[in-house]
């Protein structure tokens, strides 16, 4: 089904009409259908395993694969201003998300997840979170759906706004990585404006998920020190494809591989990426929304809002 998904959408993208009219790419319009899917229809029981492995193994290793559109010289230039913007940006957000989270009357372990999935990297950021938190049974759930949601938002949202205020590709980049939820958010919405948008965003946003682990472990002893119930934080303090990212890059930058090797591969990456954004919009509905209540959806779009002004406005300061 994904597979099926990512095939109309390449084609979808290659038409003419489409190139020179909506500029959109093949990963917004994937996600976009697999949501349509999603909303008109259930997805067949026999097909739920499938989605789960596009979403999550397949996506990875695409999200991995990105590395051989890097250069280890990108690598550099790219990590050393926006470092910066994401390390601020990132726990000021946190911070700011779990103060809005009590002035809103957000319970507690719903507002410690929000807040750590909108600062940092989305559902994974959820779930590692909620190994330590514990929170009842539909707060994992509610998190899960209101940050997947702004953050789809954001696909559309995003490479708008990047046209709008005239960003170059790097801002627009670093912006883009330090702001949205998700990886696979973040390089839909790089690829809506430009291939080196992408790139950057990659980067910037595989150095914000390396925050996760030290923020979950800390939160880990905060509530532990504060005599509140918390369980054993799971989660890597190098997630596997942030590694292979970097593997795949030192290889490009070998020079060992074949231009036309490259080639391949880069085309099997952008195939990969398509079926692993099928499985995310399969996964998507708005009708979600219903279930959260207003107060959480205002407390991870207010956060939202607060991380994506104040990573611009670092972004058009440090990475001119």
């Amino acid at each position: 089904m994904a597979a099926l998904l990512a095939a109309v959408a390449v084609w979808l993208a290659d038409l003419a009409w489409v190139r020179n009219h909506l500029h959109v790419s093949a990963l917004l319009l994937v996600i976009l259908l697999g949501m349509a899917w999603r909303s008109v229809a259930r997805i067949p029981a026999a097909a739920e395993p499938g989605v789960r492995l596009a979403q999550r193994p397949l996506l990875r290793w695409a999200v991995a694969g990105l590395g051989f559109r890097l250069s280890l010289h990108e690598l550099w230039t790219i990590g050393a201003p926006a470092l910066a913007v994401v390390s601020v940006s990132t726990f000021a957000a946190l911070l700011f998300g779990w103060w809005v989270a009590r002035r809103l009357g957000v319970s507690e372990k719903l507002g410690l997840l929000l807040g750590v999935g909108g600062a940092i990297c989305g559902a994974s950021a959820v779930v590692a979170a909620d190994s330590v938190v514990q929170g009842e049974k539909r707060d994992a759930p509610l998190a899960l759906g209101i940050i997947t949601l702004l953050g789809t938002i954001g696909i559309v949202l995003y490479p708008l706004l990047g046209r709008a205020l005239h960003m170059s590709d790097f801002v627009y980049g670093v912006w883009d990585g330090a702001s949205l939820h998700e990886m696979a958010q973040v390089v839909a919405a790089g690829f809506g404006v430009s291939e080196a948008a992408a790139r950057v965003a990659t980067v910037v946003k595989l150095a914000r998920i390396a925050l996760l682990a030290p923020v979950v472990l800390w939160l880990g002893w905060s509530l532990r020190h504060r005599h509140r119930a918390a369980g054993t934080a799971k989660v890597t303090p190098v997630p596997w494809f942030l590694a292979l990212f970097v593997v795949f890059a030192l290889l490009n930058s070998s020079g060992w591989l074949p231009a036309r090797a490259l080639d391949l591969l880069r085309r099997a990456d952008l195939w990969l990426l398509c079926v692993g954004m099928a499985g995310v919009g399969l996964e998507t509905s708005f009708a979600d929304l219903r279930e959260a209540g207003l107060k959480p959806i205002a407390t991870g779009t207010m956060q939202w809002a607060f991380l994506a002004a104040m990573a611009l406005g670092m972004a058009r300061w440090l990475c001119r």
